[in-house]
């Protein structure tokens, strides 16, 4: 067994008891399905772009406790909201006292405790599929994260921000957390996820994500994703929507040495509508993996997907987009854009766009590109006296910036969004 299964094999066995009441089977079943199956090769097809020979020799402890952190990276980061430190609820640095009637956001760790069994039966979801190493390590390890519910009719448009930060501490950690976001009919609520590294440190993060919204009901969902650059960080989303109900989103890569996250949506309802755009901003050695898997199942459902990737020095992105249009979805929309640009010889992005229609009377279109700045624009700029270095920045902002449009109706919110985008941009132009 490698290094890394033997320190989650010896995180298991310490999980509190609190932790297993209710979930011990389950959660030593798939445990022993990752031992079982080992981890993924490069030969197996999810995870081509993305080997995990390096991590399968490192060993990681269990996070302990929260060390401190520069609290001004929350500064901007105004309530309500809810911080974890290395995979640890910080209470004392959490505010929840502005939290709309209606809506409630509790630690994972108070449910477990405090809650009705129901109230936690999202963590005996069952992952059969042997390259869902991740999924699996986080229903047998996960023992903290967010559950948010929001009731029937409730309407905010108060950011509700999910901060995740990684801090500097004796050793590489990794911690596991399980997330449930849930909107019954006809709530509307916008979330802001942040992941931050402070300081620098090398440990390994595993989020999964399950997103529910009831009929009619619609999340807007900013993720932005700026880790240490010795992190490694493996992020689920797996979201369903009931009939017309609408999912708008925006996930901002631009930190970590190692970051993949997972975005599985399925549209089951009538008339249900996904809009999902992302950045990826790879520099250095970094290694940057997106996989989409949308699945429209409800007739008259669609979806909108726009990303934007780039790569310097001698970092890689991949991104594979699939959607997947069953037997009966009629009418439904589908479309997908990818667009790259390579930004030095060393750098290197791979992209998989993938459509796969059952149905009849359907409107699908994707593409997928990978190039280099467009040397006529940069041109007229300079010869419109732009220092070259501004031009390429011009554009560069100017590639990345369409994404933010699936939050235009949050003018505030968009505005940060292309703050921390400019940072990195700027970071990037830098390295």
């Amino acid at each position: 067994m490698s290094a890394l299964l033997d320190s989650f094999a010896a995180a298991f066995d310490s999980l509190p008891a609190r932790d297993a009441a209710g979930l011990g089977d389950s959660r030593r079943a798939a445990l022993d399905a990752v031992l079982r199956d080992g981890i993924p090769h490069a030969r197996v097809e999810a995870w081509k772009y993305t080997p995990l020979r390096s991590l399968e020799r490192r060993a990681f402890a269990s996070p302990g406790a929260a060390p401190s952190f520069d609290t001004a990276l929350l500064a901007d980061i105004a309530g309500p909201r809810i911080v974890f430190v290395n995979g640890r609820f910080d209470a004392a640095h959490s505010d929840l006292a502005a939290l709309p009637d209606g809506v409630r956001l509790l630690p994972l760790s108070q449910v477990l405790v405090d809650g009705e069994p129901r109230d936690a039966n999202f963590l005996a979801r069952r992952f059969d599929r042997a390259d869902e190493i991740f999924a699996r390590l986080n229903a047998a390890l996960a023992d903290d994260g967010v559950v948010l519910r929001a009731d029937a009719g409730v309407q905010s448009s108060q950011p509700i921000h999910l901060v995740f930060i990684g801090a500097t501490a004796d050793g590489d950690r990794a911690w596991h957390l399980r997330h449930l976001v849930e909107l019954r009919d006809g709530a509307a609520l916008t979330l802001v996820e942040h992941c931050i590294g402070d300081g620098a440190h090398n440990h390994l993060a595993n989020h999964l994500t399950h997103v529910h919204l009831g009929q009619a009901a619609t999340l807007r969902h900013a993720r932005v994703q700026d880790e240490a650059t010795g992190a490694t960080l493996m992020a689920r989303t797996d979201a369903v929507l009931a009939k017309d109900a609408e999912y708008r989103r925006i996930d901002l890569e631009l930190g970590a040495g190692l970051s993949r996250h997972e975005l599985n949506v399925a549209l089951h309802g009538q008339s249900a509508r996904l809009h999902a755009n992302g950045v990826l901003l790879a520099s250095g050695k970094r290694h940057l993996d997106t996989r989409l898997g949308i699945d429209h199942v409800g007739r008259d459902s669609s979806c909108e997907l726009t990303w934007r990737g780039m790569a310097a020095g001698r970092s890689k992105a991949a991104f594979h987009g699939g959607i997947l249009i069953r037997e009966g979805a009629d009418g439904t929309a589908a479309s997908l854009s990818n667009k790259n640009l390579l930004l030095s010889e060393g750098a290197e992005i791979d992209t998989q766009p993938v459509l796969e229609i059952h149905a009849d009377e359907v409107q699908a279109a994707h593409g997928a590109t990978v190039g280099q700045l467009d040397q006529t624009a940069l041109f007229y700029l300079r010869s419109r006296g732009v220092p070259a270095d501004q031009a390429r920045a011009l554009l560069t902002a100017a590639f990345c910036r369409e994404t933010l449009a699936v939050m235009s109706a949050d003018a505030d919110l968009r505005r940060a969004l292309e703050v921390r985008l400019d940072a990195a941009l700027a970071r990037l132009e830098s390295a």
